[in-house]
């Protein structure tokens, strides 16, 4: 029992010296973030773990943060008062850091100097389309717009939708007795953002139809035909394409000039004669040269209805829906 008393006693005084050491460890790191504090000479509230002391502190460095920022004022107001008087310009103003003024850049912003693309686009348009006219819409509802047009013997109506100032949606509606396409607008690029671009004549364009196979391809084929004379001017050299891949129309606009070149060729005198010297006989060779006249862009159908435009009774032939892209390799012009 003796020797049992003794072994507690010492792993008591043990356990005893052990706290006593984590204390003072304890002790020592504490000393030690104070020290660093002090040298640092600022004190957090966080750093506080009595809730009053904590509140305490936090009141007073909210006050010293008010007197300091009156103090910037009214050292500002003096600086402004001088130059003033001295007939200087005063400091600038600085600019206070906000969400709304370190937003992330954002290219579809407008400002307020930027250029409108729906108008730019749509006088570009009368450039490419002959005896094409533009007419603002207003506030005149679409079933009206193509009464009046078939009164004064239109062939055509193309709308142009816009949203933030970009085109982003043709409406091309034949006349008398439609049909209607809807069409996307995407990657719309004018021609004074065409590098090395020609400018168009007044001369009737030829127009290329490329690769609309299928019924529907032929139908909205027809359609565009319509837009254009049927009769093109060969002098003028202007082409206007509209090639079809994978349900993409890429619109292009295109001069063109043959120019012929001189090119050398070398010919064998006769087959047999392995080891005779090749002659060089000089042929002319005609060369085509194209020459981009904007804009470009590219469509996508939406949808094709029966008639001229008519949301509520219109009857729809071709509607594009999200479930009939069941193949990438399922195309439908």
């Amino acid at each position: 029992m003796g020797e049992k008393r003794k072994k507690n006693r010492g792993e008591a005084a043990d356990r005893f010296e052990r706290e006593n050491e984590n204390g003072e460890y304890e002790n020592e790191q504490r000393k030690k973030q104070k020290k660093q504090i002090e040298n640092k000479g600022e004190i957090l509230p966080s750093m506080i773990k009595n809730k009053e002391k904590r509140s305490e502190v936090h009141a007073k460095l909210k006050h010293q943060k008010k007197l300091d920022k009156r103090k910037k004022i009214k050292a500002r107001d003096a600086a402004e008062k001088r130059a003033l008087e001295l007939g200087e310009e005063p400091p600038p103003k600085s600019v206070p850091r906000t969400i709304e003024n370190t937003r992330e850049f954002d290219e579809t912003v407008c400002k307020p100097d930027d250029e409108e693309r729906g108008p730019a686009f749509i006088s570009e348009l009368l450039s490419v389309i002959p005896n094409a006219h533009y007419y603002k819409r207003g506030t005149y509802d679409l079933k009206k717009i193509v009464e009046y047009a078939n009164k004064k013997d239109f062939t055509s109506i193309i709308v142009v939708h816009t949203n933030r100032r970009e085109p982003d949606a043709l409406l091309i509606i034949g006349l008398p007795d439609g049909p209607t396409a809807h069409f996307k607008l995407s990657k719309l690029l004018l021609r004074k953002d065409i590098k090395n671009h020609g400018n168009p004549t007044s001369h009737k364009p030829e127009l290329v139809l490329n690769n609309f196979t299928t019924r529907l391809g032929h139908r909205i084929g027809r359609l565009i035909q319509t837009l254009f004379p049927q009769d093109p001017n060969f002098r003028g050299r202007r082409v206007v394409t509209f090639h079809n891949q994978r349900d993409f129309i890429f619109f292009r606009h295109h001069r063109y000039i043959f120019e012929s070149k001189e090119s050398k060729q070398n010919d064998a005198e006769s087959k047999k004669a392995k080891d005779a010297k090749a002659e060089k006989a000089s042929q002319e060779k005609v060369l085509a040269r194209l020459q981009e006249c904007g804009p470009r862009f590219t469509l996508k159908l939406i949808s094709l209805q029966n008639g001229t435009f008519d949301t509520k009774g219109g009857e729809y032939e071709w509607v594009h829906k999200p479930e009939m892209d069941t193949s990438r390799r399922r195309f439908f012009l």
